[in-house]
């Protein structure tokens, strides 16, 4: 967790780039040390910024801030690992957004279980107009997740989280299937 550094220097002090009149006059070397105080925080932290937006390094408490960057809702109480590893996914799972494998690549980023869709489309080819479009009128998945013995499922949140990823036309149903 970030917070107020204590006496931290600034890289640049404000009191040294003045002209020489201005270095021997306590008042103005006292205004530009509290300029400093409250610039070097600011400093530091622009200087930081590639730190904070790369993955590996930025602090636990920015990730679901870069996640709402991309559109992309974690949970704050998620282990930092996951959080990371689901936001490292995010260009692949963009691509696939709304497709079955889509949404199986975002559940097991995001539960960390093996997912599987069912669904109901289908896709064929046909040189004759009149054949039979394939799969069921009413367009519907089952998302089924398959956690490892002992694991916990939060049901809630992964009805939540297969709402968001399905297209909104498509009824959804889940299923947590028991390790036997």
């Amino acid at each position: 967790m970030r917070g107020a550094l204590e006496k931290l220097p600034s890289p640049h002090p404000l009191g040294e780039t003045l002209p020489s009149v201005y270095r021997t006059d306590q008042f103005t070397q006292q205004l530009c040390a509290s300029f400093d105080d409250v610039l070097a925080p600011v400093i530091s932290a622009l200087d930081n910024l590639p730190a904070y937006l790369d993955l590996g390094t930025a602090p636990e408490d920015l990730l679901p801030w870069l996640a709402h960057w991309i559109g992309l809702a974690v949970d704050r109480g998620d282990d930092p690992v996951r959080q990371r590893e689901l936001l490292r996914s995010t260009s692949e799972l963009h691509g696939r957004q709304g497709t079955r494998l889509g949404i199986e690549l975002a559940i097991s980023a995001v539960l960390g279980v093996r997912t599987e869709v069912v669904e109901t489309g289908g896709a064929s080819w046909s040189v004759d107009p009149n054949d039979p479009l394939p799969g069921e009128a009413r367009p519907a998945v089952v998302v089924q997740v398959f956690p490892l013995a002992g694991q916990e499922i939060d049901e809630e949140r992964l009805k939540e989280a297969v709402a968001a990823l399905k297209p909104a036309h498509v009824i959804h149903r889940v299923q947590v299937v028991p390790a036997d």
